[in-house]
């Protein structure tokens, strides 16, 4: 299926050009995932036992409500703006009339950084959202949660920013564990990579990989 057959099948409205430009500067204009980058992902990798999908940047919600339809799995939308937050209401709405149930999709109007990671949070998708300096925190926020709660985490990253990667290459205990390149892509660049942090690892030896995050890191 193409993009607008897909949406078509889901019952939502997500197909579009890139367009709004964020009141935050460290945050990235709106662009939906193509669904063939995310067939391509799950016909080959298999997400942890017992998953909650999370989303960073969800825009009109096409990830999450996908994630949902394909495992049947609680999925969350994290969204800054508050257009593509009503939008990403409006397609759950008529996504769950069309499928006559009531499904654990939800969508949370917040910037990313600000997202009380939860002790059951998983696996968590970025689509090149925001700056370094904001995923380095969220990152962050990821690893407390995981202090209080020692669990596998996946990071998935689409089409990864060099940054990203050396960020968790280099500064965390993240390791690649998948890697996707896209059908009928020339640029490198257009793959998924996997991440993942393994509840197995001792705690003072995975603390002491992990790159700490100041204040300066998001002010800048």
């Amino acid at each position: 299926m193409n993009e607008q057959q897909f949406d078509k099948h889901l019952h939502i409205s997500t197909v579009g050009e890139q367009y709004g430009f964020p009141k935050l500067a460290h945050y990235h204009r709106y662009e939906p995932t193509p669904y063939s980058g995310l067939e391509q992902l799950f016909a080959s990798y298999q997400m942890p036992d017992n998953p909650v999908f999370i989303d960073m940047g969800c825009g009109k919600g096409r990830v999450p409500i996908y994630v949902h339809h394909k495992f049947h799995i609680p999925t969350i939308g994290i969204e800054m703006d508050a257009g593509f937050y009503t939008e990403a209401e409006e397609n759950k709405r008529s996504y769950l009339q069309k499928m006559r149930a009531h499904a654990p999709i939800k969508f949370i109007h917040t910037i990313a950084e600000a997202y009380e990671i939860k002790s059951r949070d998983n696996v968590f998708f970025f689509f090149n959202p925001f700056s370094i300096h904001i995923f380095r925190t969220v990152i962050h926020n990821i690893w407390k949660s995981y202090e209080h709660r020692m669990r596998d985490i996946h990071i998935i990253l689409y089409y990864p920013p060099y940054d990203y990667l050396q960020f968790l290459h280099h500064g965390t205990p993240f390791e690649l564990l998948h890697e996707v390149h896209l059908e009928n892509e020339t640029n490198i660049n257009e793959r998924l990579c996997v991440f993942e942090l393994k509840k197995s690892l001792e705690y003072g030896e995975t603390h002491s990989k992990l790159f700490p995050v100041s204040s300066t890191d998001i002010s800048n």
